[in-house]
């Protein structure tokens, strides 16, 4: 099993990314930071293959974590999760070794598949002494493409409620009965139901009732 650390100050947040690791096959949460400090103590106690870092801190910032990382930690990875979207706090943590950078907010499926990049990095890696020109082109290039972000007015905390209820469903869904399954208005459902059959994580089908109008049924068909 791959051990992550989650580093986040928001308990809630820091809850959603965990429960993203845990039910990626393969992952495990070694343990969760709400601080700097407590993410760099963690790190030498706990030796995680991979940490999930924000940058908004409420003691060091994630940047200079990151630091101390790369001072005493070398064989742990680190992918930022963090709503710093300027261009200086991104080049930094570039050039700092970060093997990828999410800007909140996100959904699983954009975790899910830089989570699945560094699982079979992490197994080619290990499956070699030397590595050949191709291994080495192989390990820096083919990243997937990150799932466009939430839009505005949309959580990630209720955006993985939704999947949830999808994901768990033996048949499609229609916003009205989304809604009555988390507790949601029929508008905040469909809005996030919408939002999975834009990004292609959800396929929409109309199904046709008494009144004549359609209506329209949603299915997981993400990762």
């Amino acid at each position: 099993m791959i051990r992550v650390l989650v580093v986040d100050d928001d308990f809630m947040v820091a809850k959603v990314h965990s429960g993203y690791v845990s039910k990626t096959p393969g992952f495990t949460v070694a343990g969760v930071a709400r601080s700097g400090a407590e993410a760099l103590r963690l790190i030498g106690d706990l030796q995680p293959d991979l940490v999930l870092l924000d940058i908004y801190l409420p003691d060091l910032d994630g940047l200079t974590v990151l630091r101390g990382i790369r001072e005493t930690a070398e064989a742990t990875d680190v992918i930022i999760i963090s709503a710093a979207d300027d261009v200086n706090t991104i080049r930094t943590a570039m050039r700092g070794g970060v093997l990828h950078y999410l800007i909140k907010p996100f959904t699983y499926g954009a975790l899910y598949d830089q989570l699945q990049h560094f699982a079979a990095l992490h197994t080619k890696l290990a499956e070699l002494s030397h590595a050949a020109q191709s291994d080495v082109d192989q390990a820096f290039a083919g990243r997937p493409r990150t799932t466009p972000a939430l839009p505005k007015g949309l959580t990630a905390q209720t955006a993985l409620l939704v999947e949830t209820v999808l994901r768990a469903s033996d048949s499609d869904l229609s916003a009205r009965e989304c809604a009555a399954a988390t507790a949601l208005s029929r508008v905040s459902a469909r809005r996030y139901l919408e939002h999975f059959a834009e990004t292609g994580s959800a396929e929409v089908r109309l199904r046709y009732g008494g009144t004549g109008r359609p209506e329209r049924r949603y299915r997981w068909i993400g990762a």
